[in-house]
């Protein structure tokens, strides 16, 4: 879990920023954040207008194609002990869980209008899943859901383990993790820059703006391009 949370302000100067620019900022702060630590396939977004969510990972692993090994009231514990997980971990909270099918990963859903209305109850701003989502129609309004696709039915979904690391499309997560999300996917903002990530946006935004105020110039030229992109290496 992360060691200190990010006060309001500081999720709200996130939250200002679309994933694609956190990655940038990551670039800057820890360079070889390049090539890792964001999810690498495309999802289907429950409401890509929604704006950007900001929060604090609870893990979990499921699996649908089978019937699980608990049922009754195991079964139910289970589902109790991982709801209170969710409600009691780090605020606001993110839900993001591994299928463990495989190729047939997303055979039966998770999410749906049921389990989206609990997981906003319970304090989570939305899910990230390379497994399924069903119901778009009736998801918790407000909640956002990325998934690998879309499916009718639950099939034999059930919950295999809570609390624990996850790989979602590439992206590593542990509980407690600090996650920014969006309609291009998600990314992991490690705890030890996450103050930092708004300010070296900015950064990355002065570089870039030697380039488009040239190639937005009713005026432009190839010497302005060539001009631009040297200023832009030079404020490296």
């Amino acid at each position: 879990m992360a060691t200190e949370l990010l006060n309001e302000a500081q999720l709200a100067a996130l939250r200002e920023l679309d994933t694609p620019t956190i990655c940038n900022a990551l670039e800057v702060l820890l360079p070889e954040r390049r090539a890792h630590g964001y999810t690498e396939e495309t999802f289907e977004c429950v409401e890509p207008t929604l704006a950007p969510m900001v929060g604090y990972a609870r893990t979990a692993t499921i699996r649908s194609v089978r019937p699980g090994t608990k049922q009754g009231d195991e079964m139910r514990e289970q589902r109790m002990a991982y709801y209170r997980y969710v409600q009691d971990g780090p605020a606001p909270g993110i839900a993001v869980i591994q299928d463990l099918d495989g190729a047939r990963a997303g055979y039966g859903s998770f999410w749906g209008e049921v389990n989206s209305a609990v997981h906003r109850a319970l304090g989570c701003l939305g899910g990230i899943t390379d497994g399924s989502m069903r119901d778009l129609g009736d998801i918790a309004p407000g909640f956002q859901l990325l998934a690998r696709k879309v499916v009718p039915s639950h099939a034999f979904v059930h919950l295999e383990d809570f609390g624990c690391q996850v790989n979602v499309c590439g992206m590593v997560v542990r509980s407690g993790d600090l996650i920014h999300a969006d309609r291009h996917g998600a990314v992991v903002i490690p705890q030890e820059v996450a103050a930092d990530v708004a300010g070296a946006a900015e950064t990355v935004a002065g570089r870039e703006k030697h380039v488009l105020d040239a190639v937005r110039d009713p005026n432009f030229t190839f010497d302005m391009l060539e001009a631009a992109f040297a200023e832009m290496t030079k404020s490296r």
